[in-house]
């Protein structure tokens, strides 16, 4: 019997593929992959049958059923000798929901391994030289999920305060709900100047990057056509 491979497939651009990634890809038999996942990346191996479980922004499905149903796929599968790739956009671990795989595969006794994978905010860093830590500016930063919006006032409050103490923030999936979470950002900052980057489509052919600040990121985002996914990384500026 193989062994389940969970992988991270990064932000898109499949160069960004870890050599173990490519190399379990390439091998695999049936591939169970999300949304995100680039066309690039899934057009690696042409021969394996791709199984699409995957959610869309406004998806009403529900989340329980549908993570029960992916459980049952890599149960069948691995139990008919297949090689089973279970692929997620980013890496597993950071909101790729691995947890809950991991968790099933274990009370199962399925034998699997984790492949990480570059995450959106990492990728945006550096490939529009965003410096997210940096000597006598920022030690650290908190990545955290749009969601935020809805996180109790004691932790949207810690949020605010790591960055007005001068770390960095980056936000997940955070485009339709920046009217909720800037608000807070500037009552605890008191600061309009601090950076604010929003990148669409991070690798891809498609990327895009708006740089401005909590005073007016709002404005710029709402006269552009800026597309989903989108990251937001504040408190560093990019190094032109």
């Amino acid at each position: 019997m193989h062994t389940i491979t969970i992988i991270g497939a990064g932000p898109g651009d499949p160069e960004l593929l870890t050599v173990k990634a490519h190399k379990f890809i390439t091998d695999a038999d049936v591939i169970l992959h999300d949304n995100l996942v680039s066309p690039e990346i899934l057009a690696i191996n042409a021969q394996a049958e791709k199984i699409y479980v995957g959610r869309k922004f406004g998806d009403k499905s529900d989340q329980i059923s549908r993570q029960d149903r992916i459980n049952q796929l890599l149960h069948e599968q691995y139990l008919a000798g297949k090689k089973v790739v279970r692929l997620k956009s980013g890496d597993p671990y950071i909101y790729g929901r691995a947890a809950e795989e991991a968790r099933y595969l274990t009370a199962h006794q399925l034998p699997f391994e984790v492949i990480p994978g570059i995450t959106a905010a990492i990728a945006a860093a550096n490939t529009l030289n965003i410096p997210i830590t940096e000597r006598n500016h920022s030690n650290a930063m908190l990545i955290c999920t749009a969601h935020t919006a809805d996180y109790s006032f004691e932790q949207l409050n810690g949020i605010a305060h790591m960055l007005k103490a001068g770390n960095t923030i980056s936000i997940y999936m955070g485009l339709k709900s920046l009217h909720r979470i800037v608000p807070k950002l500037l009552e605890v900052c008191k600061d309009e100047t601090i950076p604010v980057n929003a990148i669409s489509n991070v690798s891809r052919e498609k990327q895009e990057i708006i740089t401005a600040s909590l005073g007016t990121i709002e404005t710029e985002i709402a006269k552009s056509d800026m597309a989903m996914p989108v990251v937001f990384i504040i408190g560093a500026t990019p190094i032109h």
